[in-house]
């Protein structure tokens, strides 16, 4: 009793100090983030205005203009990557949870564990190899290609883990009425695991909405309006690439403009993949 006594204080420190230590470093990131978003918001905001989301960019030399062909170009870039990035990611997730077992399973899995850990640009790369060289012209299918890539990892991970949390009893009661195997997952596992595949898909998503390293090599960039994947795309974080690096002091105002429209989207869809993960069904 006396030795408990005398190391109670000692783990209250320790306790306390572990308190502290969390705190602190859970505050610094804040405050980091916090700085980061304010500095963004501060440089960015005086560029925000109806032309600057409606028109086009403008010559060298010749202030004013806008982003709106990467807008549109993001938007239909990301939009087919999506596109592809469901099926294959949504299947591929449902065969590793309900029928994945064995070696072959194990080395899908850490396939897209490796695949997840690729450079960008090196996704990029791969890209320009099969979709642009060989028939060389850029185009923005190259670009939603590379996107797809990028987001398969995460597609495929968030899939089995909401497919194998639906519990086992739903299944094999949708079974003991009769639907037949796929039946039971396309109507009753699926929209049972909706809420956490839609999550893993706008955080999917969030992942690639920055990504600019792919572009270099594919869609290219576009000063006009381009609605066509097939060609050479306009993109909104190429654009703020190309505009950064720029010495024109108009431009740069615009790359923070733009920068400030990327972080808001990227804040959008993480809001929405909290509001989707709130409202899975809760297991008792």
């Amino acid at each position: 009793m006396i030795a408990q006594s005398r190391l109670e204080p000692s783990r209250r420190a320790q306790g306390l100090i572990g308190v502290v230590l969390t705190g602190f470093c859970s505050a610094l990131a804040a405050g980091l983030l916090i700085m980061l978003l304010g500095y963004v918001i501060v440089q960015g905001w005086g560029a925000i205005n109806p032309a600057f989301l409606t028109q086009l960019p403008r010559p060298v030399g010749v202030s004013g203009g806008g982003v709106a062909n990467g807008i549109v170009g993001s938007a239909i870039i990301i939009g087919l990557a999506t596109l592809m990035a469901i099926p294959i990611g949504g299947l591929t997730g449902v065969y590793l949870a309900v029928y994945g077992r064995g070696l072959g399973a194990e080395f899908i899995r850490f396939l897209a564990e490796v695949l997840g850990g690729i450079p960008s640009i090196a996704v990029g790369l791969f890209a320009y190899t099969i979709l642009v060289q060989p028939f060389s012209h850029f185009s923005g299918f190259s670009a939603a290609f590379a996107f797809t890539v990028l987001m398969l990892p995460l597609m495929v991970r968030t899939s089995e883990e909401a497919i194998r949390g639906v519990p086992i009893a739903i299944r094999e009661g949708a079974l003991a009425l009769g639907l037949p195997d796929y039946g039971s997952i396309i109507h009753v596992v699926l929209p049972a695991a909706r809420p956490l595949i839609v999550t893993g898909l706008l955080l999917a998503i969030a992942r690639i909405t920055g990504e600019t390293a792919p572009l270099l090599f594919t869609a290219f960039g576009s000063q006009f309006w381009e609605v066509n994947p097939g060609n050479p795309m306009a993109e909104l974080s190429l654009q703020i690439f190309t505009y950064a690096i720029s010495p024109y002091d108009d431009w740069h105002r615009q790359a923070w403009g733009g920068a400030l429209i990327l972080i808001l989207a990227v804040l959008v869809l993480n809001v929405g993949a909290r509001i989707a993960i709130s409202r899975r069904p809760r297991r008792s």
